[in-house]
This record gives structure tokens, C-alpha cells and sequence, in this order.
């Protein structure tokens, strides 16, 4: 993985960041928040990939320049940072049991798309073979999805509370609308 991949995929993040921040309607504090969260939440997954490499469950080529650790932190931050604006909507419609069932996704999903990933470029990641990287990587998904989001939750407060939570009617307010 050179520096310029990481440079074109953190681009293409900030892009997805841009219409996950728009449609989900996300006020200013709630983005702040959530970049928080991807900063905690991206401490998580480098410490994870050091594991992973102490470990051998996986191989990250890193590039032996000056800049390319923070890079791929700031990267991995950014990639990470719309997700907790999904979960903050997931969790202010469906509350606790909505980002429990996100989470159980995220970790299905996030393997396969890792190894896809490694196989379509191989010189960016290379997994060992067997169940326990399997496992390890779809523990890092949980991990980074779950403290980013207590994260955002921490500083902007519940979805619940928020401005665009919605609102219980009592009958003498629907009998006026």
C-alpha cells in the first residue's frame, strides 16, 4: 500500500462522509462527534493491526516513509466516521436492540469484505490462513463500531435527546393537528 492509495481511498471517504452527513440530516455537534469517534474508534483498529501483526492472523505492507502511519490513522478515522452517523440514526429509531443487530451485521459483513479486499489487492493486506483471523478481524469490526459509538454518544449525548428525535403525540395534541 503506497501513500497515494491511502490518500485516494481517505478522499473517497471524505466524499461518503459529505452524503452520509447530509442525509442523515446531522447537526454540527453530532459531526464532531462522530469524527470523535472515528479518532478513538481508529486508535482501536491500529492497535488491532499491530495485534495482527504481532500475532500473524494478517500482513499490512506499510510503506516505510515518515508520513505513512498518520496517514493511514487519519484514513482509517475518516472511513470509519459515517458509520457512526448510521448508528446514531439506527439507534434513535430502533434504540439499543437497532445497534445491536447493526453490530452483529458489521461483524458478518466485515470479514468477507477484508478478504475481498486482500485478494483483490494483494499487496495491501494478506491474511493467515485459518478460522482464527476470521474471528480476530470480525472482533475489530465490533470493537470500532461499539467504542466509536459510545464515543459520539458520550459527547453529543443519546439519540433519543437529540433535535430531531421524535416526539410522543398525547390524543389532545393529535385531535389539534
Amino acid at each position: 500500500m503506497t501513500t497515494l492509495d491511502i490518500i485516494i481511498w481517505t478522499c473517497a471517504y471524505l466524499i461518503e462522509l459529505g452524503a452520509v452527513i447530509y442525509f442523515t440530516r446531522a447537526t454540527a455537534r453530532r459531526v464532531a462527534a462522530a469524527l470523535a469517534g472515528g479518532a478513538v474508534a481508529g486508535l482501536l483498529g491500529m492497535g488491532a493491526v499491530a495485534l495482527g501483526e504481532a500475532r500473524g492472523w494478517w500482513h499490512i505492507p506499510f510503506a516505510s516513509t515518515l508520513s505513512f502511519l498518520p496517514l493511514f490513522y487519519i484514513g482509517l478515522s475518516i472511513s470509519l466516521t459515517p458509520i457512526y452517523l448510521v448508528t446514531w440514526r439506527l439507534a434513535r429509531r430502533f434504540g439499543w436492540r437497532g445497534l445491536a443487530v447493526f453490530i452483529g451485521i458489521v461483524a458478518v459483513i466485515g470479514p468477507p469484505r477484508d478478504y475481498l479486499i486482500a485478494a483483490t489487492f494483494p499487496k495491501w493486506m494478506v491474511f493467515a490462513p485459518g478460522v482464527i483471523p476470521i474471528l480476530a478481524d470480525a472482533a475489530t469490526y465490533v470493537g470500532m463500531v461499539a467504542v466509536g459509538h459510545a464515543t459520539m454518544r458520550f459527547i453529543a449525548g443519546p439519540a433519543s435527546k437529540d433535535q430531531l428525535a421524535r416526539t410522543r403525540l398525547d390524543a389532545a395534541q393529535i385531535t389539534r393537528v
